[in-house]
């Protein structure tokens, strides 16, 4: 049964872009809305590709396998807020801890007393606490279907096919028939969701408590979570692979993480790919919070309108129209209970929400062929009066691509409702756009979408 090849585990991808390579750079954004430290996705993924070649599945399974755990969490951003909502506090850190809590009841129940609301007055805690109480079953039901279904169709968005899509839906099943959402049991579960989930546990519990910790969880979680035969297969895989915990902190893990992919399942990646990644991803940004439901979509859309006005084309127009469909993907690091909020900020909370602008151009520059606009995407909350963020650049600093995501961003923000105010009519928006040229945005760029509105 199980299979141990060094070679699988010292290979090098090449330096052309992939689908892994663009994809793994992705994972980091899903991590960050997980409340994970960076690269858990891909850490997963190379613990459960080295028990897919222990467990000699074919090529076609290996992939399934390997995309299905680097992608497990596509639909986290889609029950953020309900979670920040229901707990009254930090979707990420309540998503964290949620990972770290041993299997039962008791355990569940104290982290809902002492949890709950944590620095929220008595009633609203007690209000809190009973509701999670009253309808526990449903919400948790509720909660993992959101986010199984949701992943489900975004890895169908990314073109992927049944079986890495029914392997992600089916993420927080568990062997012996108490998981969720549906309830499967036993060889039900689609394999690749089990090698997810438990790669999923172990680099949980071994970031949290070293590898210890992450061996004796995997254990204690065989026969309920767990088929016994995987857990097994683990346990002798660790035992067997000298330097397997080193290598998930290896500075070349992404790299040989990419080499899992099986070379005859590789699929190219074209400028129309890229355009559905982009479009994928947007969604996964936007269903973040119930306020900004297409908002990346229609940046996208009158960014190329607006680029298209002023003189911008071909391939360039194209990467801008994907940078600005990206340009909040580092939301995703920003707590739900900050961008619900419906007053105003204070300090930490602000601090928090401005960062948001420089994690998307980290997690951009990650991704080869959107690195040369990843500062583009990540200045589209800067001023020409310097006063903007992330940077404080002023207009001499600030290009034209950056001021036209800005602008479109601005028009589309003032248009969509907003936890602290209802949509604007066009025209409102406009006068206040208005205001603000040679100050925060720029005028020729704004007289140009405008017209496009007006028109």
């Amino acid at each position: 049964m199980l299979h141990y090849d060094s070679a699988h585990f010292d290979a090098r991808s090449s330096d052309s872009t992939s689908l892994s390579e663009i994809l793994g750079a992705f994972s980091y954004a899903l991590d960050l809305t997980e409340g994970q430290p960076a690269g858990h996705s891909l850490r997963a993924c190379w613990i459960a590709s080295r028990m897919a070649v222990a467990l000699r599945l074919s090529a076609a399974d290996r992939r399934t396998v390997y995309y299905a755990t680097l992608l497990k969490d596509l639909g986290c951003s889609s029950n953020a807020a309900r979670i920040a909502e229901l707990y009254l506090a930090d979707d990420r850190k309540v998503k964290q801890e949620h990972k770290l809590l041993a299997v039962g009841l008791g355990p569940t129940l104290r982290y809902v007393f002492t949890r709950t609301g944590q620095g929220e007055r008595l009633g609203a805690r007690a209000k809190a606490i009973l509701a999670i109480l009253r309808d526990g079953n449903a919400i948790v039901t509720e909660l993992i279907q959101t986010r199984c279904t949701r992943g489900a169709d975004i890895a169908r968005q990314l073109r992927f096919p049944e079986p890495v899509a029914q392997a992600i839906a089916a993420l927080n099943e568990h062997w012996d028939g108490s998981g969720k959402p549906l309830g499967l049991r036993g060889d039900a579960i689609p394999l690749a969701a089990q090698l997810a989930l438990l790669a999923q546990i172990a680099d949980v519990f071994h970031a949290a408590g070293g590898p210890r910790a992450a061996t004796e969880e995997v254990a204690a979680r065989s026969g309920s979570w767990f088929d016994p035969a995987l857990a097994r297969c683990f346990a002798v895989l660790v035992a067997r692979a000298p330097g397997f915990w080193a290598d998930l902190a290896h500075p070349a893990l992404e790299a040989r993480v990419r080499a899992f992919e099986p070379k005859e399942q590789r699929v190219a990646v074209d400028e129309d790919y890229l355009d559905d990644i982009a479009a994928a991803f947007g969604a996964v940004i936007d269903a973040k919070s119930p306020y900004t439901g297409g908002h990346s979509g229609r940046v996208g859309a009158y960014t190329e309108s607006l680029g298209r006005a002023l003189g911008v084309e071909g391939a360039t127009l194209r990467t801008l129209k994907r940078s600005a469909m990206l340009h909040d993907v580092g939301k995703l690091a920003v707590s739900s209970r900050v961008l619900e909020k419906p007053g105003k900020l204070d300090d930490t909370e602000w601090e928090e929400m401005r960062s948001h602008a420089a994690h998307t151009t980290a997690i951009l520059s990650r991704i080869a062929p959107l690195r040369d606009m990843a500062a583009i995407a990540g200045a589209h909350h800067e001023r020409l009066d310097g006063r903007g963020y992330p940077l404080g650049l002023d207009a001499m600093r600030i290009a034209r691509e950056a001021r036209i995501i800005t602008v479109c961003d601005f028009y589309d923000a003032l248009t969509a409702d907003r936890p602290y105010r209802a949509a604007l009519p066009v025209e409102q928006a406009l006068d206040i756009m208005a205001g603000e040229v040679g100050k925060a945005i720029d005028g020729e760029v704004f007289a140009a979408l405008r017209e496009i509105i007006t028109q």
